[in-house]
């Protein structure tokens, strides 16, 4: 018996060891061996970085730089080096020899860190001695040209890969297609005004595009633009319109962002009309009459369920409410089957207007971005003046109809300009039309007919920071962050116009938020039984006052400061009324809490009991099942 005890207790130690060594064994040679069960297959190279990787033309260097041993005290940061080892080893399997990965560990004082210095990576302090730790990847192809990501920041974990594959690609791809801007938003900042910086889109766009500033009204259109991008296009010249035109008929891709309330349209009020509003709205009317769209004149696009809670003051302090002309729009606006938008979670449009298609047009058009059914059409001149969201609110009404914001257009289309380009101007410099039988216009190189590519977006507040951008302090230092799609969508769209698709699928990848569809469909539904039921107790007590006012006036002014019985009686009516509703509007409030409260207490019961205790169930019924069949 001894000797079988010992034999037994050494077959258990044996049995250990060789299953600790065997983690050992994989965790260092089979690290590439894996079994993605997220969601959005996180940790599993996607096919637009397969059709990178094979598409290589030539050698890539990739030196992995990190820190192992300065960072041994920044265990998170250790883990995550872990998983970015491992995915560039991945990288380097699925290159088929095309890529090389070296890694670094640039310890203090060392020629390494010197190396990661010169590259331009950034290094954090990890300790009072002045040590400095690295954390990033320098890329190089054959042509020594270099591409580097300073420092893998754990924030931008889930988009790791994205992040990876533009490196290579820019690397694989160092002719950059040509981006031109004709904007009339201070998008480059402001040189006369300091405090307007350039906004992130514009540096966004330089990562990946040849981007170019196209000055006020030019006459022509380099023929190397491969895109032209307008934003807010106001008071643009005929010549600048024939431009566009003849651009776009000859071939050239568009993307064109106009707006019936541009939010960072900073125009000032007419000097010779200081009483009426300021013009913060743009279009191209000709171009779109040609192109079979238009823009809804002076309408706004409401969405009940996907307008943004922002903060306001009430009777009560400051409360969240719907802000219906702000709108955050998750995947069931976006168009799942084109590429600019099928990778998108979630965006973020301010004040958006409304496209719609014109009659007997043969130009298609594909909603890119939508409203949902529960949507309506607010007066832009409203919502200039009236800036409270309670009243907003007060008065949405659904129009049970999906409204476009974005769409694509395609399709053969005719010159706006088929007399070719001719105008005069008056004393004061405004262009008109000339009559085309006396212009005398050589119109011999006129294009009228054209196959267009066009994407148009009826809004312009989608690119600024406000509604995508917020700016977070990473190691010292202040890193913009997105918190929206809005600047893939821009990227999509114009990648996709230049011609290449191979990153779009990478851009999204991980979730912005996460959000609880059903706590925000439970807070909506209770937020409008608030605002309902607010409404009828002011028309209460708008009746009730008026009654008091009538009172008094059959009194007669000199008695109108005492109160008579009738009026007491009124009085202690609109006392009454006040007191029921606050209780009635506190229910409303606590119902809704006591929703999501047993909502959270189901999925607390579901993870932290059922799952263990099916497990547990499954267990013990596998057990009893090999008992009986040993038995048997």
């Amino acid at each position: 018996m001894n000797s079988r005890n010992i034999i037994s207790g050494t077959g258990l130690v044996l049995v250990a060891c060789l299953f600790v060594a065997g983690i050992v064994l994989v965790n260092a040679t089979l690290t590439n061996w894996r079994l993605d069960l997220t969601e959005n297959k996180l940790f599993t190279l996607s096919d637009g970085t397969i059709n990178i990787i094979r598409n290589l033309d030539e050698p890539i260097k990739l030196d992995f730089y990190f820190s192992q041993k300065a960072m041994t005290g920044l265990p998170a940061l250790t883990n995550y080096a872990v998983r970015v080892r491992d995915m560039l080893q991945e990288y380097e399997t699925n290159s088929g020899g095309k890529i090389t990965l070296k890694i670094i560990d640039p310890e203090s004082f060392s020629e390494e860190e010197d190396q990661a210095v010169a590259k331009g990576l950034q290094g954090i302090a990890v300790n009072n001695a002045g040590d400095r730790a690295y954390f990033g990847l320098v890329g190089t192809n054959s042509t020594d040209d270099e591409r580097i990501i300073p420092f893998f920041r754990s924030n931008r974990e889930s988009a790791l890969e994205y992040d990876i594959t533009k490196l290579l690609y820019n690397l694989a791809s160092p002719d950059k297609s040509v981006i031109g801007i004709l904007s009339s938003l201070p998008m480059f900042g402001d040189k006369d005004d300091p405090n307007i910086e350039p906004w992130t889109i514009v540096s966004t766009m330089k990562e990946f595009f040849d981007v170019r500033e196209l000055h006020d009204n030019p006459e022509t259109i380099d023929p190397d633009i491969d895109v032209l991008m307008i934003v807010h296009p106001k008071n643009l010249k005929l010549g600048t319109q024939f431009a566009i035109d003849q651009f776009i008929l000859k071939g050239g891709k568009a993307m064109v962002f106009v707006d019936p309330l541009g939010e960072l349209d900073r125009t000032p009020p007419d000097p010779k009309n200081p009483g009426a509003m300021p013009k913060m709205d743009s279009e191209l009317p000709g171009l779109f009459d040609q192109w079979g769209i238009e823009l809804l004149k002076e309408k706004v696009a409401g969405d009940i369920n996907a307008a943004m809670h922002v903060q306001a003051r009430g009777e009560r302090g400051l409360r969240e409410i719907a802000y219906l002309p702000w709108l955050r729009l998750g995947r069931e606006s976006f168009n799942q089957e084109d590429f600019a938008t099928s990778e998108l979670s979630v965006m973020h449009l301010g004040t958006a207007g409304i496209l719609e298609k014109k009659a007997n047009t043969a130009i298609s058009l594909t909603p890119l971005i939508e409203t949902t059914r529960q949507s309506t059409q607010l007066e832009r001149d409203f919502l200039v003046i009236q800036r409270d969201p309670s009243i907003i609110l007060d008065n949405f009404k659904s129009i049970e109809k999906k409204q476009i914001l974005a769409a694509r257009l395609q399709g053969k289309a005719q010159t706006a300009f088929p007399d070719g380009l001719s105008y005069t101007v008056d004393e004061e410099g405004n262009e008109a039309e000339a009559d085309p039988d006396t212009s005398g216009k050589d119109t011999s190189g006129l294009v009228r007919e054209g196959e267009i590519n066009v994407i148009v977006v009826a809004d312009t507040d989608i690119l600024t920071d406000l509604f995508w951008i917020r700016t977070q302090s990473y190691f010292g230092t202040d890193l913009p962050q997105a918190i929206a799609d809005n600047g893939n969508f821009v990227i999509n769209s114009l990648e996709n116009l230049a011609g290449s698709n191979d990153l779009i699928s990478l851009r999204s990848r991980g979730e912005f938020t996460r959000p609880f569809d059903r706590v925000e469909a439970i807070r909506r539904n209770a937020e409008l039984a608030f605002r309902a039921r607010e409404q009828e107790l002011q028309a209460r007590l708008q009746e009730t006052e008026k009654k008091i006012m009538q009172l008094q006036q059959e009194q007669g002014n000199d008695s109108a400061l005492i109160l008579t019985p009738e009026q007491s009686a009124e009085m202690e009516k609109i006392r009454d009324v006040r007191l029921d509703t606050r209780k009635e509007l506190r229910a409303v409030q606590h119902e809704l809490k006591k929703n999501i409260e047993s909502l959270g207490t189901k999925l607390r019961i579901i993870n932290i009991g059922l799952i263990p205790l099916l497990v547990f169930l499954i267990a013990i019924a596998t057990g009893i099942y090999r008992i009986n069949r040993q038995r048997q």
